[in-house]
């Protein structure tokens, strides 16, 4: 008997894009971007956004921590006041950029990046996280591009994506979100899968070309699983909406802590081969044992 595994329809953990945040949000909609890190580590990202120029001071945080539970992950301390509040007047009028060009790894939605005086790197990323689901037309709060800070060093998180189908028909994708060969998931969440601690990631799924419509849209967003920080994920019916089969697929998720956001992105498979659909499925159930969120059917 064939064995599939598919994720359970009542932790399907579809969640309310537009909910969750994470410390290294810096603002919304920002334009004129730049980024400058002084000798003593604070850095300050300078922008337009809501008709006015914001230049605010980061500090405090590098790479991440393991989930705990109970703890508290990693976050920047953030000034808004433009150089005031516990800076001296103007302060980010002053400041003597000491950070060099970036040569560090390849981030997606790369907006401005530098290596500090340590060796360590800060970069800015914006990307379009608070899509609707299932290609619905997105409303202004909704396509915001959102700005978001990191800084690190040493490995980055990784973003394990595979593709295969369900059923011999609906396209499929499982995986795992892992920081320095451990999981990357959270302890507390709702029942629509929106992290309710500081751990949790959602991966943000799109698909390219698909029945939703031409271009880039969301399909949907879901919760890393607790423990193991995996997933599984099939493209079916959502009520009125088609099954979200593309041409190709992209996923993003947050960075834990302040580390940056990772990103994956493949063509679809070709027609169903029943060998390469055999072989997968194998490899999924290996992949994904112990993980009770998915159940083999």
């Amino acid at each position: 008997m064939r064995i599939r595994l598919v994720l359970i329809a009542a932790l399907a953990a579809v969640a309310a894009p537009s909910s969750a945040s994470a410390s290294e949000i810096i603002d919304r909609n920002a334009s004129n971007v730049s980024l400058k890190v002084a000798q003593n580590g604070q850095a300050l990202v300078s922008y337009n956004a809501r008709g006015k120029q914001w230049n605010v001071l980061a500090w405090g945080a590098i790479n991440a921590l393991h989930p705990t539970p109970g703890g508290k992950q990693l976050d920047f301390k953030l000034d808004y006041s433009g150089g005031y509040g516990t800076y001296k007047r103007d302060v980010w009028k002053t400041l003597r950029n000491t950070c060099r060009p970036y040569d560090g790894p390849e981030l997606q939605w790369f907006v401005a990046g530098c290596k500090a005086a340590d060796g360590s790197y800060w970069a800015l990323q914006s990307w379009q996280r608070a899509l609707p689901n299932y290609g619905l037309r997105a409303a202004a709060k909704q396509a915001v591009w959102e700005l978001r800070l990191s800084h690190f060093r040493g490995e980055l998180p990784v973003l394990t994506v595979n593709l295969n189908w369900a059923y011999r028909k609906y396209h499929h994708v499982f995986g795992s979100f892992t920081y320095l060969g451990r999981p990357v998931h959270g302890f507390k969440s709702t029942a629509a899968g929106v992290p309710l601690d500081t751990f949790g990631r959602n991966l943000y799924l799109d698909t390219f070309n698909s029945a939703y419509g031409k271009g880039w849209l969301r399909e949907n967003s879901f919760l890393m699983h607790k423990g193991t920080g995996k997933f599984c994920y099939g493209f079916y019916r959502h009520g009125s909406r088609p099954e979200g089969h593309g041409v190709k697929y992209r996923a993003t998720i947050i960075g834990p802590g302040v580390l940056p956001d990772s990103y994956w992105q493949a063509d679809a498979l070709d027609a169903y081969d029943q060998a390469l659909d055999l072989e997968m499925h194998a490899a999924q159930k290996e992949f994904l044992a112990g993980d009770s969120l998915c159940k083999a059917v």
